[in-house]
């Protein structure tokens, strides 16, 4: 059973097939000019339902081998086919397991569904499925200095600032710095974690 989250106003899917056209409508329509100021470079195959058709097989596997968990955000209603608009994605992925239990946090809101508290409702959601489901202790999440919505997003919803990574990623031509913020969780340790020496 894939998960299903259900927010006031959306449905929250991890990304599967099915979905394949609806996330490369999502990206053509706002790819250019939006997404990319802040996304690294794409090729022309990005776009297509080839490659969603592929990548979403893979991310269902990495679901299930608790690598990643990889959500779209939809408009709630009483059915949700599989294809219908996406309005924003959140994806937590390189988890990694261990003494660390973390994983990265990345984000995208359709430009025309901003400023409209969808993605802080939507990752209320997520980051407390992040914390009890995939049983991780941190999420960090980084932004660009100068995308100060992201930043207001993520303090909103109790990120700490952790530092500013110096050319950070390749974006929009150029290597940028990023903030780097993480959110902890104040539930850790759950009853599943064994005492050391056991």
């Amino acid at each position: 059973m894939l998960p299903e989250l259900h927010t006031e106003r959306l449905t929250v899917r991890l990304a599967r097939p099915g979905m394949q056209a609806a996330i490369a409508r999502f990206l053509a329509e706002n790819f250019e000019g939006h997404l990319d100021r802040w996304s690294p470079p794409a090729t022309a195959a990005y776009f297509t339902e080839a490659f969603w058709r592929e990548r979403l097989a893979i991310a269902v596997e990495e679901y299930h081998a608790g690598r990643s968990a990889r959500f779209v955000l939809q408009a709630r209603a009483a059915e949700v086919p599989l294809d219908a608009p996406i309005l924003g994605t959140c994806n937590y992925t390189n988890v990694v397991r261990g003494p660390f239990l973390a994983c990265n946090l990345g984000y995208q809101i359709a430009r025309a569904h901003q400023g409209q508290g969808l993605m802080s409702e939507a990752l209320r959601e997520t980051n407390a499925f992040a914390f009890r489901e995939m049983r991780l202790h941190r999420i960090m999440a980084n932004h660009r200095p100068e995308n100060e919505r992201s930043g207001r997003l993520l303090e909103r919803l109790g990120f700490a600032r952790e530092g500013l990574a110096r050319d950070y990623l390749f974006i929009d031509g150029e290597w940028r710095d990023h903030v780097l913020t993480a959110l902890v969780n104040p539930r850790f340790p759950p009853a599943w974690v064994e005492p050391a020496g056991r």
